[in-house]
């Protein structure tokens, strides 16, 4: 669900279509249970992605994750983890690294993605849908700390600077 790359060595987002997601017949459950098959199949997929050495090199994603103070601030203030989605659309990041930085390399990450990837570490059984879209329009209630999609905040940008990666911008990105 969550990698792929370019010849800048680029982490992005992918359909998971080198997945084989096998339908069930109608005569074997209702449609409920298709989707609860489906879900697993994804799931395990998912799983089984994040196993991989690959996951772990140049990957944001998976440094946010494992560090435990990281994924308690954003499971723990809606604001946070906002501001993290928010950071994370229309923006390139690059590991602090020597070598990755000499090859160039980035991580970035759809809008779409970015929500989801706010979601899984939040574990509250949400979905990107949580946080798409959340820094753009009026909504109920309290969402004044909210800011738009592609602002990083210099709470966010020293976060991740401890994590080691910086807001960068890609050579001929515009």
């Amino acid at each position: 669900m969550r990698t792929g790359s370019t010849p800048v060595t680029r982490t992005k987002g992918t359909d998971m279509t080198d997945t084989k997601i096998e339908p069930q017949h109608e005569s074997e459950g209702t449609e409920d249970d298709f989707f609860d098959d489906l879900r697993g199949q994804w799931a395990r997929a998912e799983a089984e992605r994040r196993q991989q050495p690959e996951f772990r090199v140049n990957n944001m994603e998976y440094d946010m994750s494992q560090a435990e103070w990281f994924v308690s601030r954003v499971r723990g203030s809606d604001d946070y983890a906002q501001n993290l989605y928010a950071a994370l659309c229309n923006n390139s990041f690059q590991k602090q690294d020597v070598w990755l930085v000499l090859k160039d390399a980035y991580w970035s990450c759809s809008w779409r993605y970015a929500g989801g990837l706010v979601a899984d570490l939040q574990d509250r059984g949400g979905d990107y849908m949580d946080w798409y879209c959340s820094g753009i329009g009026a909504k109920e209630g309290d969402y004044s700390n909210y800011v738009g999609e592609g602002n990083v905040t210099d709470e966010i940008a020293a976060d991740l600077a401890l994590l080691g990666w910086c807001v960068s911008e890609e050579p001929n990105s515009e």
